[in-house]
């Protein structure tokens, strides 16, 4: 499971976590988050986000 962070606020996706708030699922991969998926704490789209490489 990989993580990525948003380049604005620096909020954290983790594919183990998912988003719940947002109906994103525990386990969920970042590529199969709806295009229209926004950062929960800036508004910016999932294109905002990199790769943490770990």
């Amino acid at each position: 499971m990989r993580r990525y962070q948003c380049r604005f606020c620096s909020h954290i996706y983790d594919e183990r976590l998912g988003d719940p708030d947002s109906g994103i699922a525990p386990g969920t991969k970042f590529e199969d988050i709806p295009d229209d998926w926004m950062c929960p704490d800036c508004g910016v789209g999932k294109e905002d986000y990199d790769l943490i490489e770990e």
